[in-house]
């Protein structure tokens, strides 16, 4: 898959997540917000031409991008890898629900990701 199919994928999750956000569905709003950073993160591994691992760990893909390219530890001061905690339970029974503050600042956190994977490709 081109790295343009994987920013208009995380493009997609970001809409997803802010309709989520709007319709009070704030624990899918926070998993769309990460999945929608896993992508734009794995969208950089494909344009570096590296491989793209099958993993939801925010922390993990920010590392490999950071081989290629080391300001990717910004990333980390934007706290985007906290999204990996709303990859897989959230999903689920049991688990806390997400505020709809923390998922309104995880919509936000994807946006700046996707502003910077879009000026470092």
């Amino acid at each position: 898959m081109s790295y343009e199919r994987w920013i208009s994928k995380g493009e997609d999750d970001i809409r997803l997540a802010e309709l989520a956000l709007e319709n009070g569905i704030y624990d899918y709003a926070a998993f769309h917000a990460q999945q929608a950073v896993e992508k734009f993160l794995k969208a950089f591994l494909v344009k570096a031409g590296k491989p793209v691992p099958r993993t939801h760990d925010i922390a993990y893909l920010i590392e490999l991008c950071k081989e290629v390219d080391p300001s990717f530890e910004r990333l980390y001061d934007m706290n985007a890898h906290y999204l990996s905690d709303f990859a897989v339970e959230v999903r689920y029974p049991g688990y806390y629900t997400v505020p709809k503050e923390i998922a309104a600042e995880a919509i936000e956190t994807a946006k700046k990701v996707l502003e910077f994977v879009l000026d470092k490709i």
